[in-house]
């Protein structure tokens, strides 16, 4: 987008690579990625700089949402290599990993979402994340199009009231994305896409709690293997990792938006040592509870 000078840079996310040659991105750095609701570009605006191809790659914390306009390619999702055609859209859920190959000349959106707004938005009991969890390439609709022209035009001003715009729009772009997978993939209501839809409402009641995957399970009535086997078959991920990424989201919320102190939020999070917890918090991102902070401030270290 004019203006903006946000650009790709190298996480130091050693730990979240699943292999050494896949490399984790973070559009925004793993400093400041939360300065504004979404972030928005044209397909072109990044291609174009890379001969049109961008290498298999992963966002740690990030959702994307492509519409193709004209021209089209091919993806690579999680080892799968789809075509791209004029009015399809491209999901690609947190961790994915996803490479492009574009037609040159080819336009269309960009629309880069932050896990922790997509928490805000998404609500358990109705199944959007389920649905939002699969890497995918699926026919866009009018509706879609609309919506992230609204997106960008939003994104671009700086009227009064834009984030909140912004997250009426977004919010209404992922329900209308999740909607446009389920159409395609004829539904989701199988009793594994259920009883993933119940695990998510059960970490939402029960992440602050520091339950296990044996508690999760047991509330299931199912065997932590079976709800590894649940949770992997909808995002890719054990059951384990979910719950690990579900309380770094609110550790972030808390560091961003909140100034309590560091072992107050570790507090809140059930850990009964804020040194621990600024270890696991470390070892899940790549940098510290304190340093996260700071640098958002523009603190040195």
């Amino acid at each position: 987008m004019e203006g903006f000078a946000i650009v790709l840079y190298y996480s130091n996310m050693r730990s979240a690579l699943p292999a050494p040659t896949i490399r984790v991105y973070n559009l925004f750095g793993e400093s400041g990625d939360l300065p504004d609701v979404v972030h928005c570009e044209t397909i072109a605006s990044r291609s174009v700089l890379h001969d049109w191809t961008l290498a298999v790659h992963r966002h740690a914390r990030l959702h994307q949402v492509l519409l193709i306009e004209r021209g089209g390619g091919e993806a690579t999702l999680d080892g799968r290599v789809v075509q791209l055609k004029p009015m399809q859209i491209v999901n690609v859920p947190v961790g994915h990993v996803h490479g492009f190959r574009f037609v040159p000349d080819t336009q269309g959106w960009v629309l880069t979402i932050a896990a922790e707004i997509l928490d805000e938005a998404l609500l358990a009991a109705e199944g959007l994340r389920g649905a939002l969890a699969r890497s995918a390439v699926v026919r866009g609709t009018p509706q879609i199009r609309t919506t992230m022209k609204q997106i960008f035009a939003e994104h671009a001003a700086r009227d009064f009231g834009r984030a909140h715009v912004l997250r009426a729009l977004s919010s209404a772009m992922i329900g209308l994305v999740a909607r446009a997978l389920t159409s395609e993939s004829g539904g989701n209501g199988t009793v594994e896409s259920s009883l993933f839809r119940r695990f998510e409402a059960l970490l939402e009641q029960h992440h602050l709690e520091r339950w296990s995957v044996a508690d999760y399970a047991e509330a299931l009535a199912v065997t932590p293997t079976h709800l590894n086997r649940i949770t992997r078959a909808a995002t890719g991920d054990t059951a384990s990792h979910l719950i690990l990424n579900r309380l770094i989201r609110e550790a972030r919320r808390n560091l961003v938006y909140t100034n309590l102190p560091i072992s107050t939020i570790a507090y809140t999070l059930g850990f009964e040592d804020p040194a621990y917890f600024s270890r696991v918090y470390a070892a899940a991102t790549g940098v510290s509870p304190r340093a996260f902070r700071a640098q958002l401030h523009g603190d040195e270290g």
